[in-house]
């Protein structure tokens, strides 16, 4: 590392504070510059961007038509007020309710900011006190947000807001019924049905969960889940909201994750790719019947940044973008591709459990042993074999999030067959490693037996 680039990691260490990190342990690694799946670092090595940023660089980095948006908007007004009119604004939130099929929109700054606001408008709409969420869940790091989250991160933080009830997953490769997906009841439903009786219909405003789950372990529900969740919801007069921070705007093939299953939420809060991380904004859609309740009643909330015409037109750029170049065909295109690979290391390799994905959405579950299920790491926590799975992946530049026993794969939407390919290889090498040192500790256990 140049001198450089060490002044600039040890300023950051000195000065600023990171996320989910013991401070004194972070070790950041320097960003120089992006290009497409690509970004450098301060040795200028290359690095292929397995995460996109950690899922929401959807174009890849320095797409030319987003910044010469962002440069023609900062021309001519960088800032106004949330109160005013602007047209970049107003030209998003007319694109948002065409790709939505929902009504109107109000801006926030990120996903976090996003849900809370939905669960505030939940709660005055329906005159109820109580919100449901998932175990394996996230839905940000504000206090509301994160105590709706099952996530463990919310554990040092609580007892958080009052009102959050939560329910199991869609978890088909661990049910926590005990259900094989052909042949159960959808238990995953049912079993909310029972929780909503047990707290009371009539104190029930809302249902939040993430389109697809992002960094809990992407579960890609059962088809008839969806329907299911929103006739619950219409039998007990409780709003949907579904949280497409990570799984909207192309990440699985289409603009809301929703769109698979044939269901229309009454809320969508998105943030991430909205502007593929060029410029921070966050929204909650909703739906006409939410949106005329607010014609004659407060919308109690308001935020400095909200409609920011920046964030607005990075987005509307954004989203153009998706469609002048077919961004949705190539995830579909590449999500075969990839989904096919997935397919193969789970065959190949002892030590993946099971594979997941829809469009370029995708994870690795890890296991130790393929017919009990052992994760290769426990919940929240690590393993020595996690550890040199990531190291080997960084060791080859593959930028990839891992977290307890999974390993995500999430390129940038614009991927190439090839450089999707390339990143794989890489990624099947890793797993040898893992498989192979498994595969000698069993051996070792068998001979101390002996």
């Amino acid at each position: 590392m140049d001198a450089h680039s060490r002044k600039v990691v040890q300023e950051n260490r000195d000065y600023t504070m990171f996320s989910w990190s013991v401070q004194g342990a972070a070790a950041p690694l320097h960003m120089k510059r992006g290009q497409g799946v690509y970004f450098w670092d301060g040795e200028d090595n290359r690095w292929l961007d397995f995460s996109s940023q950690l899922i929401n660089l959807n174009i890849g980095h320095q797409h030319p038509k987003m910044l010469e948006a962002i440069k023609k908007q900062v021309d001519e007004l960088c800032f106004a007020g949330p109160s005013f009119a602007t047209e970049s604004r107003g030209l998003l939130g007319k694109k948002l309710s065409e790709v939505t099929g929902l009504a109107k929109t109000f801006f926030t700054l990120g996903g976090a900011e996003a849900n809370e606001n939905a669960m505030k408008m939940a709660k005055l709409v329906t005159g109820r006190s109580k919100i449901i969420t998932r175990y394996r869940s996230y839905h940000g790091a504000t206090m509301g947000a994160m105590t709706a989250s099952g996530d463990p991160r919310r554990l040092p933080v609580e007892p958080g807001i009052p009102g959050i009830v939560r329910v199991f997953d869609p978890y088909c490769y661990r049910c926590p019924f005990g259900q094989k997906v052909e042949t159960c009841h959808r238990e995953c439903v049912s079993h909310i049905e029972e929780v909503i009786q047990m707290e009371g219909p009539t104190s029930i405003a809302a249902i939040l969960v993430e389109g697809i789950t992002g960094s809990n372990g992407l579960l890609v529900p059962p088809d008839d889940y969806y329907p299911k969740l929103r006739a619950l919801c219409d039998k007990y007069g409780i709003l949907l909201i579904t949280d497409e921070v990570m799984s909207g705007f192309g990440r699985t093939g289409k603009w809301l994750a929703t769109q698979h299953y044939g269901i229309r939420p009454d809320m969508v809060t998105c943030a991430k790719g909205l502007t593929s991380g060029y410029m921070p904004l966050g929204a909650v859609i909703v739906s006409d019947a939410v949106a005329r309740y607010f014609e004659s009643n407060m919308l109690w909330g308001g935020l400095t940044y909200s409609g920011h015409p920046v964030s607005c037109a990075a987005a509307v750029a954004n989203l153009r973008i998706y469609e002048e170049e077919n961004i949705f065909a190539n995830v579909e295109t590449q999500g075969r591709y990839l989904a096919s690979r997935l397919a193969a290391m789970k065959r190949k390799y002892s030590c993946v459990g099971d594979v997941r994905s829809i469009g370029l959405f995708s994870v690795l579950e890890l296991v130790k042993d393929k017919t009990t299920r052992e994760p290769l790491a426990p919940f929240n926590g690590s393993s020595p074999e996690m550890t040199k799975l990531a190291a080997y992946l960084k060791s080859k530049h593959v930028y990839a999030f891992s977290r307890f026993n999974m390993l995500w794969v999430c390129p940038p939407l614009i991927i190439t067959e090839a450089e999707l390919s390339a990143g794989l290889d890489i990624v099947e090498e890793a797993l040898a490693l893992v498989s192979e040192s498994l595969g000698a500790e069993s051996a070792a256990v068998a001979e101390a037996a002996r």
